[in-house]
Order: C-alpha cells, then sequence, then structure tokens
C-alpha cells in the first residue's frame, strides 16, 4: 500500500519504484509520464503508447503492459545514439 502511495505523490518514481496493483487510468498514465491526458487518447488512436483497454466505457491500462513499454522504449532509444 505504501508503494502505491508514494507513487501518487511522485509520479516519475513510480515507473522506478513499480507500478501499483490495479489497473491504471487514462489520468494515471498522464501523470506517470507527466503529458496531458489529451496525449494519451492520442497514443491510443495512432497505437503509439502503451496498449489499453476498455471496461465497458471505461479506459484501463495493465500496469505491466506500460512497463514492458518503456523497457521496449529504452530499448529503441538505446539503439538509437
Amino acid at each position: 500500500m505504501s508503494r502505491t502511495r508514494s507513487a501518487q505523490s511522485d509520479p516519475s518514481a513510480t515507473l522506478r519504484g513499480g507500478l501499483p496493483d490495479r489497473y491504471l487510468t487514462p489520468d494515471d498514465i498522464a501523470e506517470i509520464f507527466d503529458v496531458p491526458k489529451e496525449t494519451v487518447y492520442q497514443w491510443r488512436k495512432k497505437r503509439t503508447g502503451p496498449p489499453g483497454f476498455r471496461i465497458g466505457k471505461h479506459l484501463r491500462y495493465d500496469p505491466d503492459d506500460v512497463h514492458a513499454y518503456v523497457t521496449e522504449r529504452r530499448k529503441t532509444d538505446a539503439n538509437a545514439a
């Protein structure tokens, strides 16, 4: 539980210290990556960001998928450098 609270107080620590043990909302993703929520929706539309899924009308993100996305981006950026 303390891991989730510390992640909420410092979004950048979320990716360093581990993601919460719950599905993430678009607001969570925007906070974690420090981007506007509209950017999160554009990533989904263009299929360029972490993969999301719908539960009814609600968009959610699996923390494992977000972590895998960040790991893949790091590898891509390291290979480009």
